[in-house]
């Protein structure tokens, strides 16, 4: 069973949410909060896979509160849920560490497949965020002296910023998943990194690709 745990203030929302996932036969909620001060209080992180977590909180923001849960947890797995689409709120959250991105529009249906994607090792996207990730992401001439990809893993490190699966960036640049993963490896090695979030947030930094 995929342990989820929710942050979010309002509490009709967040009583549709657990309700949802309650009802899907893989997942169930672990813990319910309405703040990041509440969460950190308890030992919740402890024992979920997958946090769903809103940006405009009361009191600590969801961008402050997820840069504190990957500084401890940096392998449990974070999606933003959240009213802003705003290119700001968005690149702030892949910095930080964020697996995922969804406007709380989204359906049922939707939100369930967001969670079982997050713990599989994808990074789902609300599809108007995935557009403007696209859109705003491109590959570019490296100038920094400490960081040389190729043209392929430039590529590949784009894709991987819009959420897609191994399997996709294969099919999309005509490679196997054995070698979108080779080439996976070797970004994560020149970066210094060791998982999609972390290889987007330097990509980011260093200004290998562009917000």
């Amino acid at each position: 069973m995929i342990q989820v745990v929710i942050i979010e203030d309002n509490k009709y929302l967040r009583e549709g949410w657990e309700t949802f996932i309650n009802f899907d036969t893989n997942m169930e909620i672990a813990r319910v909060f309405g703040s990041c001060e509440e969460a950190f209080n308890s030992d919740a992180f402890e024992q979920c896979d997958v946090v769903l977590l809103d940006i405009n909180l009361p009191g600590m923001n969801g961008i402050e509160g997820l840069k504190i849960i990957k500084a401890k947890y940096p392998t449990l797995d974070v999606i933003m849920a959240t009213i802003f689409d705003d290119d700001k709120y968005i690149f702030d959250a892949l910095k930080a560490g964020a697996i995922g991105y969804l406007v709380k529009s989204v359906t049922p249906d939707e939100l369930v497949a967001a969670i079982v994607e997050a713990h599989s090792g994808g990074s789902p996207m609300t599809p108007s965020i995935a557009k403007r990730v696209i859109k705003s992401l491109r590959p570019e001439k490296i100038n920094n002296e400490n960081v040389r990809l190729n043209e392929r893993e430039l590529e590949i490190l784009k894709a991987l910023a819009t959420g897609k699966s191994y399997k996709e960036i294969g099919k999309e640049i005509f490679l196997s998943i054995d070698g979108v993963r080779h080439h996976i490896r070797s970004v994560y090695n020149k970066l210094e990194v060791s998982s999609r979030s972390e290889a987007v947030s330097v990509g980011l930094n260093k200004k290998i690709i562009k917000p």
